[in-house]
């Protein structure tokens, strides 16, 4: 059996928010998740730490909820209507789909050691934001000159990061690449395997990243007939003292240059677009969800 202690909190409601998820495994072992997002709400908060914390944690496994929030309760069990958030709501309802979920509300502020962790990891993730907000960037020292952040005092933690890009192309080009017949070859293995080794070369290209032992490295590539195109995605993961998602967006950034040199002889028009961080995870700063 797992145990979810969830919270979710807000400087203002709107205004910056945060949210802290505490998972306890079946033989103790404790882990803790938090995160933080601009101009959103407590009861986001709320439902998105409840969510932070079924994606964190084993499907096929029973599982215990414990939140503080009447909201995301009563209406996981009461049937309250949703009248907002729906976006949120629909992504809990994947996650509940199919798995043996106890739902349970507990007092907020009543002595409980798990809901006390987990409204302090919510409440750490909008002091950590406000203070990287207020600081300046951090590759720039006092007197204005360029710096490797010396990460030695941070802890290791899971790192994860998620970037995203597209490549559009006319129907008739991506209709080549559907079946193969683009006279410089496969374009899906190529463009995966230039990926990787831009991920795994970012200390080389970015001059101030710092050396990372990515434990993987993913590129997806998915044919999209609405753009019409690719979309191209770079996971990365590392259990590290710092971030992987300039690593991730290397990834998708030369993924997307190799598909448009291997397309650009038959379609001149094609062009990268919306390269995005989707998601990242782990560390001080906390999470980031792209809405």
């Amino acid at each position: 059996m797992i145990t979810i202690y969830t919270d979710g909190a807000c400087s203002g409601n709107p205004g910056l928010g945060g949210w802290g998820a505490v998972i306890i495994k079946e033989d103790g072992e404790e882990s803790y998740f938090s995160g933080s997002q601009e101009d959103t709400t407590n009861n986001r908060m709320e439902i998105q730490a409840v969510i932070e914390g079924l994606e964190n944690s084993n499907s096929d496994e029973e599982i215990r909820i414990f939140s503080d929030s009447t909201y995301v309760i009563n209406t996981l069990t009461k049937n309250w209507k949703r009248n907002a958030n729906h976006d949120l709501w629909s992504k809990l309802d994947d996650l509940v789909k199919g798995r043996n979920i106890k739902w349970n509300w507990v007092k907020g502020h009543s002595g409980d050691k798990y809901n006390d962790l987990a409204d302090e990891l919510a409440v750490k993730a909008i002091d950590s934001k406000k203070k990287v907000t207020q600081n300046n960037l951090t590759h720039i020292d006092d007197s204005g000159k360029l710096k490797m952040v010396d990460v030695s005092e941070k802890e290791i933690s899971e790192r994860l990061a998620i970037v995203q890009g597209f490549v559009v192309m006319k129907k008739e080009t991506l209709e080549i690449i559907k079946q193969g017949e683009l006279d410089k070859g496969d374009i899906i293995t190529l463009a995966r395997t230039a990926g990787i080794t831009a991920a795994k070369s970012t200390p080389t290209l970015i001059p101030l990243c710092h050396t990372i032992p990515l434990s993987e490295i993913k590129i997806e590539i998915e044919f999209e007939n609405n753009l019409p195109g690719l979309k191209v995605t770079c996971t990365t993961r590392a259990e590290w003292k710092t971030g992987v998602e300039i690593e991730a967006f290397n990834g998708v950034s030369i993924a997307c240059v190799t598909i448009y040199d291997m397309c650009k002889a038959i379609d001149r028009s094609a062009y990268i677009s919306e390269i995005k961080l989707i998601k990242k995870s782990g560390g001080s700063s906390g999470s980031f969800v792209r809405e």
